[in-house]
Parts: C-alpha cells; sequence; structure tokens
C-alpha cells in the first residue's frame, strides 16, 4: 500500500470517511491526478503541479488549496486560521462535504494549473 493511501486509511471515523468522500470527489474531478505522499500528508497532482492536500487533524479534516486569491465564489467556505498562502474547505463529518464548492475549487485550480512552491517569472526583454 502506498503511503498516502495508508494515510487515508488508517484514520479513525469519521476522518476515514471523509477523506475517502473527498478523495472521490477529487479524482472524479482532476483528470490524470497522481496521489502522492509529500510533507506527511497526502497531496494530489495534476500534470506534475500540485491541486491540493488532505489534511486530518485535531477534530476535523482539511482540504487544502493555494491561489485563494483568484477564486471568486464560495469564498466565505475557505478557511484561513494562522495561514498566509493556503486557505482550506474544513470537514467534521461527511455530512459536511458540500459537493459543489469541493468541485469548485478543483476546477479553479485545474484552470490556474500553476505549481505555488516554484516563482514564477515572466519573460522579460533586457536592452544592453
Amino acid at each position: 500500500m502506498k503511503p498516502a493511501e495508508a494515510y487515508i486509511l488508517n484514520r479513525k471515523e469519521p476522518y476515514r470517511s471523509i477523506l475517502l468522500q473527498l478523495q472521490s470527489i477529487i479524482e472524479a474531478v482532476a483528470p490524470n491526478n497522481q496521489l502522492l505522499f509529500k510533507w506527511r500528508i497526502p497531496f494530489y497532482y495534476c500534470n506534475n503541479i500540485p491541486l491540493c492536500f488532505l489534511n486530518q487533524s485535531k477534530d476535523y479534516v482539511d482540504l487544502g488549496f493555494w491561489h485563494f486569491e483568484k477564486m471568486d465564489q464560495y469564498t466565505n467556505y475557505f478557511v484561513d486560521t494562522n495561514r498566509k498562502s493556503v486557505r482550506s474547505l474544513r470537514y467534521k463529518s461527511v455530512d459536511d462535504i458540500n459537493d459543489d464548492v469541493v468541485v469548485y475549487g478543483i476546477q479553479k485550480q485545474l484552470e490556474i494549473n500553476r505549481n505555488p512552491f516554484k516563482l514564477i517569472r515572466s519573460n522579460k526583454s533586457t536592452n544592453y
């Protein structure tokens, strides 16, 4: 079993069910996704670019995204507590999951399709 899969399956309920439900949505919406284990948590990559991450801590599960500034819908659902560049959807039960919000977050990240871990620099012509 891969480490990311083990992370999800080894969680206690209700967190395992939340993670499995989010995993199902992500895999249905994101084509060519890849589930990897980075920084001790599951990360989904699409076309070698980080899409989102799953993290169970305390009494909730976070589905984390970058590029929140580009999101213009459902912004009141995202949590930014103690974070500078990441926002997440936070769930304490499977019933809390709003599929439309999760699908929007994933589709928006796919639309942006930029690597949040690299500095993107535009090519500028230099006059000498």
